[in-house]
């Protein structure tokens, strides 16, 4: 090879994405199981309402804990991933996730009473949690700078998937089928995961450093210059030691560790949970007619949409344009359905808004009435939008990105269980304080949020686009710039 086919294609220096991206998918089929699971309750509630087994009937209580007893298990998850990330690893903690998810499933596939309803649910919960705080931070150690925001996306990408492949089979199937369709994709997963590499910078944590480089030779490909990045993962490495209770009063830890959490914290007081959970009724006291088959579907479509523009813009127009952009989205739509929901019919029997209802109905027909629901159809179209578009998949890879190698696997199932035990509380209180008070006072509250997160962006967050981990962890050490320490 002469010098002037050497400058024109240098060795060594293509990097081939085939088997990062087999890796990624194998990985976020934890995900499609996760989105599948949490919206499980959806087609199966009414067809339990109708169960000829008496045992299985259920009444409101027990339907609200059949709902939300998820969360409790996605918290329990995300606490044991706190131990298990770094005790065997990022990929072995989503392969564990499979065993719950396949119990739980096996359980309420085969359940003569509510109890082994719960229980599933909860088990399936369980696994949510593990893969919520392991997938993310797997995905962004194996990825490089300028695919790790794409991929980093595709967690949330595949939960819709899984929500949308639920709401799809619940028309045709009955609910113990499925609870057996639900098996599959974690199965799957555990397959595939079994012939993947574990995360190079877990490796060389480890002390394994020939793995690592051989783990990292597979995901980049045997032509790409994966010496570099080898060098500058234990560079980065020996920077740090193994962290200790008293390094978290250091900017380097507790920063990252603090943006990380209260991002996960902010996310779930936006609402989206108790929004997802209970939108049905919502519309209902808000006077959309909606049947709810298309209402689920045309929300999961919404999802669908807003995330697959978030998985392109995300590693062009940056992180924080898009949480900028999700934020004022957010918040436009949340303070329209407080506008709206104090100005007409509410559940508390606001007069004026019976009168208004009344006197649009009289004066302008059906057709006006039925123009005027639109507002919170589309308010919450918007709401859905706009989270799935920023404060959805990127608090995850904000989370994966930012926090300290020492720290991220134990600080992201701290996130996790951050994030589950906000959204438990927010979705008991939801409807308590829509009957009290009305729609307006949560959506009030959810709009004020919205804000928050803006000014929290705007003050607290980094921009990591195509930066690697570890100009992102030198960031926090030297809280000035986005370098690699030399020597």
């Amino acid at each position: 090879m002469d010098e002037k086919t050497e400058l024109l294609d240098p060795p060594r220096s293509r990097t081939s994405n085939a088997r990062l991206y087999l890796a990624v998918f194998s990985a976020v089929l934890g995900n499609f199981s996760f989105g599948y699971s949490l919206v499980y309750p959806s087609p199966v509630i009414p067809q339990l309402k109708n169960n000829a087994n008496p045992r299985l009937n259920m009444d409101t209580e027990q339907i609200a804990w059949f709902g939300s007893i998820f969360t409790l298990g996605a918290a329990a998850g995300g606490l044991g991933a706190m131990l298990l990330n770094d005790l065997i690893g990022r990929k072995v903690s989503i392969m564990v996730s499979a065993v719950p998810s396949s119990v739980g499933y096996i359980v309420m596939g085969a359940a003569q009473a509510t109890w082994m309803l719960h229980l599933g649910r909860f088990l399936t919960g369980i696994a949510g949690g593990m893969t919520a705080a392991s997938i993310p931070v797997y995905i962004s150690e194996i990825s490089h700078p300028k695919v790790r925001g794409t991929l980093g996306s595709c967690p949330q990408v595949t939960a819709v998937f899984g929500a949308l492949s639920l709401y799809a089979l619940g028309l045709v199937l009955p609910w113990r089928w499925l609870a057996v369709v639900g098996e599959f994709p974690a199965l799957l997963m555990l397959l595939l995961l079994c012939f993947m590499p574990h995360s190079p910078r877990y490796l060389v944590a480890c002390g394994q450093q020939e793995k690592a480089l051989k783990s990292l030779k597979w995901l980049r490909g045997q032509n790409s210059d994966f010496m570099t990045e080898f060098n500058r993962i234990e560079l980065s490495l020996a920077s740090q030691g193994k962290i200790q209770w008293s390094d978290l009063t250091i900017p380097f830890y507790y920063k990252p560790i603090l943006i990380s959490t209260l991002m996960r914290f902010l996310q779930q007081m936006t609402g989206i949970t108790p929004v997802l959970v209970f939108l049905e009724p919502i519309f209902q006291k808000t006077n959309v007619s909606l049947e709810p088959k298309y209402d689920a579907a045309l929300v999961g479509l919404v999802r669908l949409l807003s995330v697959a523009i978030a998985a392109t813009l995300m590693d062009k127009a940056g992180r924080k344009v898009l949480l900028y952009t999700s934020g004022f989205l957010m918040f436009l739509s949340t303070l329209t359905m407080t506008m709206y929901s104090h100005t007409s019919q509410c559940p508390s029997g606001n007069s004026t808004g019976s009168m208004l209802a009344t006197d649009l109905l009289a004066n302008n027909g059906a057709s006006a009435y039925s123009s005027v629901t639109l507002i919170p159809l589309i308010s919450t179209m918007v709401f859905i939008f706009g989270y799935a578009m920023g404060w959805g998949p990127i608090t995850w890879l904000l989370m994966s990105e930012i926090l300290p190698l020492g720290a991220r696997g134990t600080t992201s199932g701290l996130c996790v269980l951050v994030s589950w035990l906000t959204a438990f509380v927010l979705t008991h209180v939801f409807m308590h304080v829509v009957e009290a008070y009305g729609l307006f006072v949560p959506f009030l509250f959810f709009s004020v949020v919205c804000v928050v997160n803006i000014i929290f962006t705007a003050a607290c967050v980094p921009e990591t686009r195509n930066r690697s981990l570890e100009e992102i962890e030198n960031y926090f050490r030297t809280g000035r710039t986005f370098t690699i320490i030399d020597g």
